[in-house]
């Protein structure tokens, strides 16, 4: 079944906004402009803003899926803005794709100055890896990207999947979310709907196994899958994780989980539709991230909502364009990018409340 994620430049805007649930004006700005396919957001040790682009494919080798034909390229990257600079400072990274879309990096955390790990996609849909021929490889992965941006992999996160099949059900890899930490990195795994666990020595265990549950909607398969895309530590000290969920994309039907290791997940937050990224705010509030909104089949627009630590929900901002991520910047804004499945017009937002 399909568990794939589902994925015009602009110089400089700056535009009010009001959220539509009581989220009073915001000052939105473009930070960052002319990205490929930009994911995952994170903010380095001395303050610059760091992004995933999963780039744009290239000439092959191809495969197809979803009736169109995508295709390998070195075009993944990581881009960084220090100092109201933008700039590639990782750049060959695997990417396979068309021009609706783009696997590659998808997400990257770090620890320290140089710690910069990235989860590389593979979401074939069934499809063997070897599907990629002679890259095949090169995919659901986690690498690490030091200072020099010259990058390499770190462990195959893939192949524990194909080998040990947490959730029992079909084998299907695609890293997405990641955590780095001390000692280990923590990946959602959304094509194995798991939270992995890698050590520092390659080692990787399983955290937590997220359950499918019957489809009610009455459209697809019987069963939905969970499809976990982002962790994050919470204020307790514990990982929670988004969900997007399977075919049909169903409104409401998202969740946020609770998980201690060594005991199943637990539902924290419930009624959200296709969450795509996570972030806990200093005070304890956790921003969560709609890609899309609507009923079925990711209708737009997304969103970002907050939820306040006595449980109240708000919308900070509506009208997004396939968002992909959200980060707590150390200036006490928000930022977002947008325009995730878009290439060369993709963009990080900064919200300012």
């Amino acid at each position: 079944m399909n568990r794939s994620l589902m994925w015009a430049f602009v110089a400089s805007l700056v535009v009010a906004l009001a959220g539509a649930t009581g989220a009073g004006a915001q000052t939105t700005t473009v930070v960052m402009s002319g990205l490929d396919n930009p994911r995952g957001l994170a903010f380095g040790p001395e303050g610059a803003l760091y992004v995933a682009e999963a780039g744009r494919g290239g000439p092959g080798p191809c495969v197809m899926l979803r009736g169109a034909p995508q295709c390998y390229g070195p075009t993944g990257a990581v881009s960084r803005l220090w100092r109201g600079e933008q700039e590639r400072i990782a750049t060959g990274l695997p990417s396979y794709g068309s021009a609706a879309s783009a696997t590659g990096p998808h997400d990257i955390s770090l620890h320290g100055r140089g710690g910069a790990y990235v989860t590389i996609g593979l979401g074939l849909e069934g499809l063997p890896r070897s599907a990629l021929q002679d890259v095949a490889d090169q995919f659901g992965s986690l690498v690490h990207v030091p200072a020099s941006g010259h990058w390499r992999p770190v462990v195959d996160i893939a192949a524990y999947e194909f080998e040990v099949n947490p959730s029992g059900g079909a084998t299907d890899s695609n890293p997405y979310g990641l955590l780095a930490e001390p000692g280990s990195r923590v990946v959602a795994e959304a094509g194995a709907n798991a939270l992995l666990r890698v050590a520092a020595n390659g080692e990787i265990s399983t955290l937590a196994v997220f359950a499918a549950r019957p489809n009610l909607t009455g459209i697809g398969p019987p069963f939905i899958e969970s499809v976990p895309t982002a962790v994050a530590v919470g204020p307790d000290g514990a990982y929670y994780v988004s969900e997007l969920t399977g075919v049909p994309f169903a409104l409401g039907l998202a969740n946020v989980y609770r998980v201690v290791p060594g005991q199943a997940p637990t539902v924290a937050w419930s009624g959200f539709t296709t969450v795509i990224d996570i972030a806990f705010g200093p005070d304890g509030s956790l921003y969560v991230l709609e890609h899309s909104t609507g009923p079925v089949f990711f209708g737009m627009p997304g969103r970002l909502l907050k939820i306040a630590p006595d449980g109240t929900r708000t919308t900070v901002i509506g009208g997004l364009t396939r968002p992909g991520s959200v980060a707590v910047g150390p200036d006490g804004a928000l930022y977002v990018s947008n325009r995730s499945i878009s290439i060369g017009t993709g963009e990080v937002l900064r919200i300012e409340p």
